[in-house]
């Protein structure tokens, strides 16, 4: 054998996603399954395992369809080590929704009332009390891929704090007591997502509360209802105020924006819309007969638009261990008279979950396509991930097997 012939390197062979079928085809194809079946689709292959860990191929479903919005529910259970997170997914055999799991969050201990934000693809995680002690720890969860990562610790520990995001800056305001100077200065501080980077925010002493309940964003403008009312915080004219008294007195439990409107449940169990232009609170009509009154652990959620509301209820398999987590979604809508009506797109149970179990928060989270996201769908960059399989573990293929079952 001639040198030359010894120094030639070994031949490769092409990394093949489905045999028969050019890469970038099986790309399309693959990007058309369901977020629901990755899991299972990810044991068939190193390849496509490899694939479905990757941004390209959420890239690529992006460009089949330019929007598509996810809901993701935080549960609390009774044995949990870690707080549970889940993903709303649709059937495609039977047509119902139910919640898949996925990476709980990487914490030894779960933390009480964290706050959470939402930029872009992913959701912040905020701080919480840990062995009653706040924390100033943020983990943030790419919705792309469901990994989790830790993000930029906040300047100091924080419990029950209100939470804000304008122009992709996340806003945390209270949830500390106020017995220093450093606290203080930071009762409330600012996260700039681009630069990674958290600043105070100056504020006034009158409007330094502890505990925040509940928190929206209006008009760019940030409202949190505290223990002795509610305020608000002009990031534009870097101003407080409290809030209009009829939007203090109405606004009870975990609501959500919709359509610049901001909805919640009164002390009759109603849902109400609050206008802020005109300071008036308005019933939605058309949902009563359909939705349960007075829902225990309600939560709510702008999904594409659309109001989503998820409640503790009833459920389970019938031998008293497991409670039932409901979920409805409802298009709403204004007349010409300025009369509120919803239209209940769909309700049923989603998921089952043991006793004593609680509903921590439900979000709302849109991915969109972008020009970076374009240039990423390359054959050189199909190549380079594909090359790059990593292992099956048990949590995933375990995280497979529940899905499974659910969609059965």
């Amino acid at each position: 054998m001639s040198s030359s012939a010894a120094a030639e390197p070994p031949s490769v062979e092409p990394t093949i996603l489905i045999p028969s079928l050019p890469n970038d085809v099986a790309l399309n194809c693959l990007a058309r399954v369901p977020r629901s079946h990755h899991p299972i689709l990810s044991l068939v292959s190193k390849p496509i395992r490899s694939l479905i860990s990757s941004t390209l191929l959420y890239t690529t479903r992006s460009l089949i369809n330019s929007t598509q919005h996810f809901l993701y529910l935080c549960l609390r259970v009774p044995t949990g080590s870690s707080l549970l997170f889940f993903t709303l997914n649709q059937n495609p055999r039977t047509q119902n929704y139910v919640f898949t799991p996925i990476p709980s969050l990487p914490s030894s201990h779960p933390p009480v009332g964290s706050a959470f934000a939402v930029v872009g693809h992913k959701i912040y995680v905020l701080g919480g009390s840990i062995n009653d002690v706040p924390s100033p720890h943020v983990w943030a969860l790419d919705c792309r891929l469901h990994t989790w990562e830790k993000a930029p610790n906040m300047r100091i520990g924080r419990e029950f704090s209100a939470t804000g995001v304008t122009n992709t800056k996340i806003y945390v305001i209270g949830g500390c007591v106020v017995d220093n100077w450093a606290r203080a200065r930071n009762w409330a501080e600012v996260f700039d997502t681009k630069t990674g980077s958290w600043s105070p925010v100056c504020s006034e002493i009158e409007f330094r509360e502890k505990w925040m309940h509940a928190s929206a964003v209006i008009d760019d403008k940030i409202y949190a209802m505290g223990d002795r009312g509610g305020i608000k915080y002009d990031p534009k004219n870097l101003s407080w105020d409290s809030v209009e008294s009829e939007l203090d007195m109405g606004w009870r439990g975990r609501g959500c924006v919709v359509n610049g409107l901001l909805y919640c449940y009164d002390y009759l169990g109603k849902i109400r819309g609050f206008d802020v232009s005109k300071g008036v609170w308005r019933e939605l009509r058309g949902v009563d007969k359909d939705l349960p009154r007075f829902l225990c652990g309600a939560t709510m959620a702008n999904l594409g638009g659309k109001l989503v509301v998820v409640w503790e209820g009833s459920g389970g398999n019938g031998n008293g261990k497991e409670m039932g987590i409901w979920c409805a979604e409802i298009e709403v809508e204004e007349d010409g008279d300025g009369v509120l009506w919803g239209k209940i797109c769909w309700s049923g149970l989603v998921l089952s979950v043991p006793c004593r179990s609680s509903i921590v928060n439900c979000v709302g989270v849109t991915l969109q396509k972008t020009l970076s996201s374009i240039r990423q769908c390359s054959g050189s960059n199909l190549s380079k991930i594909l090359k790059k399989a990593p292992p099956v573990s048990s949590q995933f293929t375990c995280s497979s097997l529940q899905e499974e079952q659910d969609l059965e």
